[in-house]
């Protein structure tokens, strides 16, 4: 097993900087009207990138060693159909699904009985919100918040459900998804979407997309509408976020196969990635949209679940896949600075047995914001963890041509590496993970990765438990975490086990956990705030939310946790069926906003079209109504510091 945390030695590391640790754009006031010359305000001291002159600007430091990071009460856990936060404390929803988003010219209305049509989506807010960041635009009062949509519920976007699909079905669904770009200001001490907005913007799954790096033009993903390969239709499944010091959004297409349907006869590759004939996930968009055919178009797939960057601040910006940070089922796309100024993305797989990636640029990060770093994404080195047995580990290039990655394997050049960078990531022997999801660095280097579950773990011919994925059956998740050695871009790491959620009161082993303070289960969401607090956000089964070994865990939760005790308190838990995901904050740390996703999710996954409000109907509260995916805004009634 990996050394405990308590014994872990850290003087031959240096403390790398994180993100948290440079001023990025969210910490810098642009005056409004000004936005656009965010480009130009990058900060200089890229050359003090570890050092005392780059914290001294940005937030609040973590406060002296022997104090406690966490100042609230911690909330009992509930199975109440709301949100709950600690004494002294207020909660706010805005920009629920439906809500328009503000562009000009548009307001339609969300109507309960799921009859906006699809040309009224494309200007709402998405359903199913997950990661966002707020960019501020005027400090703490205004600014930007740009916001995942991951998926839809056919039971409540629909007024008959999913059991029959049309054209303009496929199309609205596809309008739910993406990412939407909102203006939020605070008035008088309550934030809203500021309507109209000149940079409000909905990217769907029919929004033009950019392919840029080593896979632009490659073969594989050239198809008959796009003979060039370099021009995709649409980002989907829009996991977890993440931002970049030059000012830009990154958001991570996650299980983007289940909405292609194969043929009766799959290929290795198809079948390595997981398509199946009809689709895997319910989805029947094939049937009226022939791009999600993978028989009559079976490179489309191909050109799905890359990271994507985006610029909030230009809305007539094209958005970018980044196909030099790999293919995958990407959870997240968290961004770490190199001393010399380079950018270096970690990411997760979240899928049974798949990898944690990090990508490091090639080149410097430029003064000058997005313009300037236009391409910076596009150059660089990825790479695949292996975990060993002895708390060590090793970061395993994915170069074509280097170890088994060669033409007589399957790997003809870069860009056939980074398209089937599971293969790669197979034969170079990389440690398969417990579902990797989301990642974040704290303010002394640590890097965190939540594997929320897997309970196919040592089950019949899967693979057994190892060091870093010690659970069979693992129903509880855990958080896995390591330093690297010397700097973000170097090749070996130390690592342990931050926590094994779960009951520790438990007798079952594979249920049992170590949790120092409130008890929970599977980690989803992970954030770390400007005083060093880690944010854990849960995602437990509605069907198994209050029975058996979950009965003590109650509705999906936020949590708070100390990286330097592992103390650990629950702070906020969420309606009925819902996940509490995405995690940001003003540069104050004044506000915080959360998202809450599926409200009122069903067993199923699929809520009934009949009753749309049988669970939760979150948080209109009207009867039967249907419930809605929100944002939610947390503050202290006192206007301190959140966590304090």
């Amino acid at each position: 097993m990996a050394k405990d945390f308590s014994t872990m030695e850290d003087s031959n590391r240096s403390s790398n900087s994180s993100i948290h640790d440079v001023c990025d754009p969210s910490r810098r006031t642009v005056l409004r009207g000004g936005l656009g010359a965010l480009a130009s305000s990058f900060l200089a001291p890229l050359s003090a990138i570890g050092g005392a002159a780059a914290l001294s600007a940005c937030a609040t430091s973590g406060g002296s060693a022997g104090a406690s990071l966490l100042g609230f009460k911690n909330v009992a856990i509930s199975l109440a159909d709301t949100i709950i936060v600690p004494e002294g404390y207020s909660a706010q929803v805005i920009a629920p699904w439906g809500d328009p988003v503000g562009l000009s010219g548009e307001d339609h209305a969300f109507k309960d009985d799921a009859s906006n049509t699809a040309a009224q989506q494309e200007t709402q807010i998405g359903m199913h919100h997950d990661g966002m960041h707020y960019f501020a635009q005027e400090g703490s009062k205004s600014g930007l918040l740009v916001i995942n949509h991951e998926y839809t519920d056919e039971g409540l976007l629909f007024t008959d459900g999913m059991a029959t699909w049309t054209a303009e079905k496929v199309r609205k669904a596809q309008a739910a998804h993406g990412v939407s770009v909102l203006e939020v200001e605070d008035k008088g001490g309550k934030w809203a979407v500021v309507k109209p907005s000149p940079w409000a913007r909905r990217i769907t799954a029919n929004t033009p997309c950019e392919i840029s790096g080593p896979v632009a033009g490659h073969a594989l993903v050239k198809t008959a509408a796009d003979t060039a390969g370099r021009r995709v239709l649409g980002t989907l499944n829009n996991c977890a976020s993440g931002i970049t010091p030059w000012g830009t959004y990154l958001t991570a297409e996650e299980n983007f196969i289940n909405y292609f349907s194969g043929g009766d006869a799959l290929n290795a590759h198809e079948k390595r990635w997981g398509l199946k004939k009809g689709g895997g996930g319910g989805y029947r968009w094939h049937e009226h949209d022939a791009r999600f055919d993978a028989v009559k178009n079976p490179n489309e797939p191909n050109r799905f679940g890359w990271i994507v960057e985006i610029d909030p601040t230009n809305p007539s910006s094209t958005p970018k896949k980044r196909s030099a940070m790999g293919r995958g089922s990407h959870e997240g796309a968290t961004v770490a600075m190199t001393k010399d100024g380079r950018a270096v993305v970690y990411m997760g797989e979240d899928a049974r047995f798949e990898y944690i990636y990090k990508f490091v640029s090639r080149d410097t990060v430029k003064p000058g914001g997005a313009t300037a770093n236009s391409s910076l994404l596009d150059h660089g080195t990825l790479m695949v963890a292996k975990f060993n047995a002895d708390g060590k580990g090793q970061w395993i290039a994915l170069t074509q041509g280097q170890g088994p990655l060669t033409a007589a394997n399957g790997f003809a050049d870069q860009g056939e590496v980074l398209i089937k960078a599971r293969q790669a990531s197979d034969l170079l022997g990389a440690t398969k993970m417990d579902r990797p999801e989301w990642i974040d660095v704290d303010k002394q280097g640590w890097v965190y990765c939540t594997l929320t579950n897997n309970s196919n773990r040592g089950m019949d011919k899967q693979p057994v438990v190892d060091a870093a994925n010690a659970r069979a059956n693992n129903t509880m998740g855990n958080i896995i975490r390591w330093k690297e050695d010397g700097d973000f871009h170097g090749t070996t790491f130390a690592w342990n086990q931050f926590v094994l959620a779960g009951d520790p009161s438990l007798e079952r082993v594979e249920a049992k956990g170590n949790i120092k303070g409130d008890m929970f289960s599977c980690p989803d969401g992970l954030w770390t705030d400007a005083r060093g607090v880690l944010w854990i956000q849960t995602d437990m089964s509605t069907s198994a939310m209050g029975k058996g070994d979950l009965k003590n865990m109650g509705n999906n939760m936020m949590l708070a946790a100390d990286p330097r005790s592992g103390e650990i308190r629950r702070f906020l838990t969420g309606p009925a069926g819902c996940e509490i995901t995405g995690a940001t904050s003003t540069p104050d740390g004044k506000t915080m906003f959360i998202n809450v996703q599926h409200p009122g999710e069903s067993p199923s996954e699929r809520s009934d079209p009949k009753a749309p409000g049988a669970i939760s109907n979150w948080p209109d509260k009207k009867p039967g109504g249907r419930p809605r995916s929100a944002t939610v805004v947390i503050r202290k009634n006192d206007g301190g510091v959140i966590g304090t």
